[in-house]
């Protein structure tokens, strides 16, 4: 049967994820503050602090259950570092004791964490020493240095081990041409658009032999994810015709194939996007998280395929949630991860039934991936919660809740942090929507300035975690006296297939109402000052952000749209994912009628440009200057039209070197520093002009020490 709302209203309801990580054994207890900045900072998140925040970003369990290996997102210290993006550790947590050590540190990047067969290693892609690619390297659990297993001429993008270890199968970049090498050498680096790429390929290596040129398998198209059948030597991989972004969003297929010559065993007719791919123990099946269809817009479905190819079955057709890692439990059966609105849910689910047994509702902790010992009776989890960033959680059969076993960030127990809870509202149409909300650090008794943050995508939604990030810092704002609402509009992810096609075909229309409902709800609750309205959020909560400073300015005073959408018609022409576009978000194209109306005039009429002479909210608009996913040019269209048309302050940044989305230490610094202040001067101050474009980097940075040990020394293998 499939579970419906008042089936899940059953599940097991399992206390918060919350308990303290067990003994880490660290040298010392560290606090990053010193002086007269300690009283401040105890008092809610710095801007700073938040740039110092390690996150767990994956979690694999040992076979034997023993261990969890574990990276560990390490960022620069802006201002201070060398600027660029995070460092990726590789730490590993002994699951009996919650001891935590590093295992390879520093100024290192790791990916693809997974044990050996046997579990007497770990194996990770990085580059080190004399790399020129990313190489497959394993280093001994009980210690010693790391060893590179395969290095290509290109860099791996993804592996997977055969079933004792003997051979492994490589994803990697097809070598460039020699003569067109040559000739980049002499300056002819001329770049023809969506032709001159070169495909992923597959290849089957020994690990420890020299593998340098190594051929690949006979495979059509670019291959980008591969898994051994765990019984034999076929391969599951995932295929698109080309490597460009719109195949790898809309074009993916699935083949079984030899692992000897690469001939296709097996093939499937799904379309649409694909995301995880595993086999059954027994080889018979694969278990897959899948689109429902073309228009689905997200990778959200289970489903399940007999191995010797034909058609995907959704397991739990008409499920209200979304499906987000899985992994089998039995030949029959298969543990899946997921969201139901707000709420991380666990249920063993039963192959082909469809049979659900809940395991594990968690309100108030967003669970965001898991991996199952060999026997499949234990399990580590990546998670956050209102409280902390994601962190190493462990559950074994039996017990009621996941158990924290890692603190990246021991010095935040020492911050205030602000109150957040789940807030159910209704739309003006009768739709029941929810979303998060971060009250103030010191709740006053009359109504406060609001921060509405939009989500983008718009196939994404927000989970009941960790909600503080550099463009949307919550909890930093809260200690300034906000609230911040984080709404899960029409055509967000998480509560199943209807409710996230709801949006389609019609862009900035109700979707776009919903959050000035929540705003609406807000106000009527008397929490919100109506006066004092500010909306920001990225891609398409940059288009959002656009459509209130235009279309609904006269709601919002200030906003602070990122790498997001001002112009419908022009933006198809410059995207990277026109056929993403289409199918899962316009279900038009700018040349066809919309319901008797002429595409181009009403996708015109969908673009905040077309509205900036409505503008009287104080806009800053920033943009990656090098995005290809929407192009710079959005924001210097709305940034014309509103200096011209508009009658309120408006800003244009461009961070060069960035693409959709600030990946720098600086430049993410930069981004939440102009955003509070922003949101300060004219929610707060009630500024009429734009504050001064410079900034003060220096403030906190010259009190902090130069070398903080915020996790313990690593003892393990370098």
């Amino acid at each position: 049967m499939i579970p419906t709302r008042t089936l899940l209203a059953l599940a097991l309801l399992a206390p918060a994820c919350s308990s303290p990580a067990r003994a880490q054994e660290p040298e010392a207890a560290v606090d990053v503050r010193t002086g007269a900045a300690a009283a401040e900072q105890a008092r809610g998140l710095t801007p700073l602090q938040m740039a110092k925040l390690r996150y767990v970003s994956s979690a694999a369990m040992s076979p034997d259950a023993a261990h969890v290996a574990y990276t560990l997102g390490v960022p620069r210290e802006p201002g201070v570092d060398d600027d660029g993006g995070a460092w990726t550790e590789l730490h590993v947590v002994d699951t009996a004791t919650g001891r935590s050590r590093g295992f390879v540190t520093g100024e290192v990047n790791v990916s693809g964490v997974r044990w050996t067969p046997d579990g007497s290693g770990i194996s990770f892609l990085t580059k080190r020493g004399d790399d020129e690619a990313t190489s497959l390297y394993v280093i001994p659990i009980d210690g010693g240095e790391a060893r590179r297993a395969v290095g290509l001429s290109q860099s791996i993008s993804d592996y997977s081990w055969n079933a004792d270890g003997t051979a492994v199968a490589l994803v990697a970049r097809e070598p460039e041409d020699k003569e067109l090498e040559k000739l980049r050498k002499k300056g002819y680096r001329q770049e023809i658009y969506e032709e001159d790429y070169r495909h992923r390929r597959l290849y089957v290596a020994t690990p420890f032999e020299d593998a340098d040129e190594l051929e690949p398998l006979p495979v059509e198209g670019s291959v980008y994810d591969v898994v051994w059948s765990p019984v034999d030597g076929r391969l599951a991989i995932v295929t698109a015709p080309t490597p460009l972004v719109d195949d790898s969003y809309m074009a993916k297929t699935i083949h079984v194939v030899s692992s000897e010559d690469g001939s296709v065993l097996a093939s499937f007719d799904k379309r649409g996007k694909l995301g995880q791919v595993t086999w059954s123990p027994d080889g018979r099946r694969l278990g897959i998280v899948a689109a429902a269809d073309m228009n689905d817009p997200t990778a959200g479905r289970l489903m399940v395929a007999p191995a010797g190819g034909g058609t995907f079955a959704e397991v739990l057709p008409g499920w209200e949630g979304d499906a987000r890692d899985l992994e089998w439990q039995g030949a029959d059966s298969v543990m899946l991860l997921g969201s139901e609105g707000v709420t991380s849910v666990f249920y063993e689910v039963a192959i082909p039934s469809g049979d659900v047994k809940p395991i594990l509702r968690a309100a108030e902790t967003d669970l965001a991936s898991f991996d199952f010992s060999a026997d499949g009776q234990h399990a580590a989890f990546v998670a956050s919660s209102p409280t902390h960033p994601t962190e190493v959680f462990g559950m074994s059969h039996g017990e009621a809740a996941p158990e924290r076993w890692t603190d990246s960030n021991p010095w935040l127990a020492d911050v205030d942090l602000a109150r957040q809870e789940v807030v159910r509202y209704t739309a003006r149409d009768g739709l029941e929507l929810e979303g998060i909300l971060v009250r103030p650090l010191d709740e006053p008794a009359g109504p406060v300035p609001l921060v509405l943050v939009v989500h983008g995508g718009p196939e994404s939604h927000y989970r009941n975690g960790w909600m503080s990030r550099y463009a949307n810092p919550a909890q930093t704002l809260a200690a300034r006296g906000f609230a911040t609402f984080f709404p899960n509009y029409r055509g967000s992810t998480g509560r199943g297939l209807a409710f996230a096609k709801l949006s389609q075909g019609d862009p900035a229309g109700k979707e776009f109402d919903d959050c000035v409902d929540a705003v609406d709800h807000l106000i009527a609750a008397g929490l919100v000052d109506r006066d004092r309205v500010g909306v920001t959020g990225g891609s398409y909560g940059g288009y959002a952000t656009a459509w209130m400073s235009t279309y609904y300015s006269e709601r919002f005073a200030a906003g602070v749209m990122f790498v997001g959408i001002s112009d419908k018609v022009s933006k198809w022409g410059t995207t990277d994912i026109p056929e993403e576009e289409y199918h899962v978000h316009a279900r038009h194209r700018v040349w066809d009628d919309v319901e008797g109306q002429d595409g181009w005039q009403f996708f015109l009429e969908r673009s905040p440009i077309y509205h900036a002479d409505r503008n009287r909210t104080a806009l800053l608009i920033l943009h990656g200057k090098e995005d290809p996913r929407v192009d710079p040019g959005q924001s210097r269209e709305l940034y014309r039209h509103v200096k011209t048309r508009g009658s309120a302050p408006v800003r244009l940044v461009y961070y060069p070197g960035e693409g959709h989305g600030n990946r720098r230490a600086a430049a993410r610094h930069d981004y939440c520093l102009r955003m509070l202040r922003w949101m300060e001067a004219f929610l707060v101050e009630g500024a009429t002009e734009a504050p001064d474009w410079r900034l003060d980097y220096s403030e906190g940075v010259a009190e902090e020490p130069d070398a903080v040990p915020m996790t313990p020394t690593s003892d393990g293998g370098r």
